[in-house]
């Protein structure tokens, strides 16, 4: 990073089972890409199913955004990753997932959250 530039890690454990939280998670990485933040967003839990392609076309919630133009918001300028166990406990691999999507596990998420100038949310 450079001087003065600032990453955000954002873990997002709630899937359709808790719409505004999941919501509010995608929003507000989408948002910081948009505005120049560097941005990790995490998929757990519930959440995990959103790295499939299809499955975030199927949520809704209404006065939000849809959540495909928010996971391609962030996949923009950011980067996404399915939580390694999440996924197994799911049936998914990298060939499932959607292209730009990477899976990874805790070692990589604590590498992430422990760099400086690095701020973290989970929701």
């Amino acid at each position: 990073m450079t001087a003065g530039t600032k990453k955000l890690v954002i873990k997002v454990t709630a899937g359709a089972d808790a719409p505004e939280r999941c919501s509010q998670a995608f929003t507000v990485a989408a948002v910081a890409v948009a505005s120049g933040v560097e941005v990790s967003l995490w998929l757990t839990g519930e959440s995990a199913w959103f790295a499939l392609p299809g499955r975030a076309a199927e949520f809704e919630l209404p006065h939000s955004a849809p959540l495909p133009e928010l996971i391609d918001g962030v996949l923009a300028g950011g980067r996404i990753t399915l939580c390694t166990q999440c996924a197994a406990r799911r049936g998914i691999e990298e060939k499932d997932v959607i292209e730009g999507v990477r899976i990874a596990g805790a070692q990589v998420f604590v590498s992430e959250i422990m760099g400086e100038d690095v701020r973290s949310l989970v929701y």
